[in-house]
């Protein structure tokens, strides 16, 4: 796909718009007085607005994942990017999106607000992804494909290969969801978005890096796409503290906790696996095990009572009689697995 064919999917109102601007925005010289803004004049750290472009936080997220500043979108979490594609990309009341089942449920949560319809494409049985399947429910008002790899709830992460044939030959926007890619033996997709201009590639810092609380996300895609969202998300959507706080903790290496959630993962999955209740325990690629038990309903029950919780999953497609367990600190999965290998 070129970046025309990307320009024909945008919304007629978003190829139109004239975005909010400040005076900041016009202004090249040396900043010393600030009398544009009405903010108040009196220092308290976080008296003036913050910088609605990121850029110094830019410059490091791109030093961290090698690519461009004008490929990087950051979001208020990334449910921020998700809502992105659907303002920029899908006329309500028109359009279609098509995702994969079971899935991360925002994407059907953000095509219900849009007014968007969303077609799901069931996965195989063992989680894997058929990809003629998935393109056969594509018709000529799909706008987007939302593809999460490694996937919610299942863990599994789909090839490389078979994520860039569908990119290839999508007549659509197609958006890979790394949140958990950091866990994953399958690298990362993030830099063919510098040749695919119909890719769009989210990740977090969210899970790995640890600022779940922060609410920032990470969207990479082709420069006009990253332009497009910048032009419609709200100016000022990452705060000051949050853009200060984040820069401070990206010094610190996230090597050594990876590690130890992939190995922790690996041993939580093999004590799993010998008790009684469990029936099956998932190949994961993320920092949870998907796993079926003999009755879900009741061991999370028994799991809470204890104040373990973890996630039911039993009602999402495929997912019958399943717990996803995030993996935790080695002391919180040991408590996890004792409740577990005691339940009846």
């Amino acid at each position: 796909m070129t970046r025309d064919d990307v320009r024909a999917l945008l919304r007629p109102n978003i190829a139109r718009l004239t975005p909010y601007s400040t005076a900041r925005d016009d202004y090249k010289g040396s900043l010393g007085v600030f009398l544009d803004a009405n903010e108040s004049p009196y220092p308290t750290g976080f008296n003036r607005y913050p910088d609605p472009h990121q850029k110094v936080l830019k410059s490091r997220l791109s030093e961290i994942k090698g690519l461009p500043v004008e490929n990087i979108f950051i979001g208020n979490g990334s449910d921020e990017a998700i809502d992105m594609v659907f303002r920029v990309f899908c006329n309500p009341g028109v359009d279609n999106v098509v995702a994969i089942a079971p899935s991360y449920g925002m994407y059907s949560v953000c095509a219900a607000i849009n007014d968007i319809a969303l077609r799901e494409v069931l996965l195989e049985e063992d989680f894997s992804l058929d990809t003629d399947k998935l393109l056969r429910a594509c018709d000529e008002h799909t706008k987007a494909i939302f593809l999460c790899s490694p996937n919610n709830p299942s863990g599994n992460a789909f090839p490389r290969e078979q994520l860039i044939e569908i990119v290839r030959r999508s007549g659509a926007m197609v958006i890979v969801d790394e949140a958990y890619v950091d866990f994953s033996e399958i690298p990362s997709i993030r830099k063919e978005v510098l040749s695919e201009p119909n890719l769009i590639v989210y990740q977090t810092l969210s899970k790995a890096w640890g600022m779940a609380g922060l609410r920032l996300g990470l969207a990479f895609a082709d420069e006009e796409v990253i332009a497009r969202f910048s032009q419609v998300k709200y100016p000022y959507n990452i705060s000051a503290l949050t853009q200060k706080t984040v820069l401070e903790a990206l010094q610190k290496p996230i090597d050594a906790q990876v590690k130890e959630i992939v190995t922790e993962r690996a041993r939580v999955a093999k004590a799993l696996e010998g008790m009684p209740c469990v029936k099956n325990v998932y190949p994961s690629q993320a920092n949870f095990l998907l796993v079926k038990v003999s009755d879900a309903d009741a061991l999370y029950d028994a799991l809470v009572k204890e104040g373990v919780i973890v996630r039911n999953r039993s009602r999402v497609p495929l997912c019958k009689q399943c717990l996803r367990i995030t993996i935790g600190l080695k002391e919180e999965n040991e408590k996890m697995l004792a409740t577990v290998k005691s339940f009846k």
